[in-house]
């Protein structure tokens, strides 16, 4: 380890050579620092992190944890994990020693966003601050599992923020029939709001599918692929869930729509992308229903929990709707629809009701 200053420039170098925790010899070398004291700190936390110190900084940590991740996790998912870390993790522990962050440290930072309000007076959404505080807490798990720190301080430091949102919006039949006859007269808006309404069908699926996928002849669109636009790039991979692998029956009308649609659509091939558009058209054409509509605002993703309460209303069984809507798990979808099942109840009762013995 050295660090000098070249007379030429009149700026700091630093040279280091550190055999790094796989045993591996590094040699680097930096230039271009404005004072000794920077030279010094770069070269520390370069030692720091190549040796897996756990005192480097939790910002150089991030990155070691990011590039482990990066071999594990689908382009779209570790995107939007580096950016929401990035965006409400890092601003606040970036310079702590990973070591140094206590449970303290930790519900000052939840104390922050728990607090936050935007221009409108409005906070973070529960679900949303449950997002921020699973990085977290994921991150030092993984300090803890693979490189020796010895706890994770967001257990002490308890959590933030609800799994489930208090409400769940979705619209019923009369309010989606009276949305989707405000976009009839745009094809693309039409046909991909019917698509996912009918089918429960996740966005990046939506956004994935092509015209092999639809078979009209059995009434059916084949799911086994997901879409998302990432740094101005067309990405496809697989779905969500191994389960998200799936074949959903559509009925007639649906195949009705989708035909007409396709019709208009000039040279499509098998393989294109039968809808070229991104997630942010979905939700430009969402606003502009809305407000030629009059329904009420939802998300986009809402149109699938839209699609789950008709299939209850209807009286179908949430095994049936678990493996249409690609759930990995049956508890999955009763914990998430529980509260549309109360109403059921009484059905129930007065079924059995009817097939009594009299007495």
């Amino acid at each position: 380890m050295s660090v000098t200053k070249d007379g030429k420039t009149d700026r700091w170098m630093s040279q280091v050579r550190v055999t790094d925790w796989t045993g591996k010899t590094i040699h680097k070398k930096k230039r271009g620092f404005p004072t000794k004291k920077e030279a010094l700190k770069w070269e520390r936390e370069f030692i720091s992190q190549a040796t897996a110190s756990l005192g480097m900084t939790f910002l150089n940590f991030i990155a070691l944890y990011v590039a482990d991740m990066e071999h594990r996790l689908k382009p779209s998912t570790i995107a939007n994990k580096k950016w929401l870390i990035d965006l409400k993790v890092t601003p606040f522990f970036g310079k702590i020693p990973l070591n140094a962050i206590s449970p303290t440290d930790v519900r000052k930072w939840q104390n922050g966003l728990t607090s936050y309000r935007d221009e409108k007076g409005k906070p973070y959404s529960q679900t949303y601050l449950k997002t921020i505080n699973n990085q977290l807490t994921a991150i030092f798990n993984y300090a803890v599992k693979y490189y020796g720190l010895r706890e994770n301080p967001c257990h002490k430091a308890g959590g933030m923020g609800k799994k489930k949102a208090d409400e769940m919006l979705f619209w019923t039949k009369e309010e989606f029939l009276c949305f989707i006859e405000a976009v009839k007269d745009k094809p693309a808006a039409y046909t991909v709001f019917m698509t996912l309404y009918y089918t429960g069908m996740r966005e990046g699926e939506l956004l994935a599918l092509t015209p092999a996928d639809v078979d009209f002849e059995k009434s059916t669109i084949r799911i086994n692929k997901s879409y998302q636009r990432l740094n101005g790039e067309d990405i496809v991979t697989s779905p969500k869930t191994p389960k998200s692998n799936r074949v959903i029956t559509i009925p007639d009308g649906l195949c009705t729509c989708l035909k007409a649609y396709m019709k208009q659509c000039f040279n499509l091939q098998p393989d294109d992308r039968l809808f070229p558009y991104t997630k942010s058209f979905l939700y430009h054409e969402m606003e502009d229903g809305c407000k030629a509509s009059g329904a009420k605002r939802i998300r986009v993703h809402d149109i699938r929990h839209s699609h789950a309460s008709l299939l209850v209303e209807m009286g179908f069984s949430p095994l049936l709707i678990a493996e249409r809507l690609g759930h990995e798990r049956v508890q999955t979808t009763m914990e998430t629809y529980s509260h549309l099942y109360p109403n059921k109840q009484t059905e129930v009762a007065r079924q059995l009701d009817s097939i009594m013995p009299e007495g």
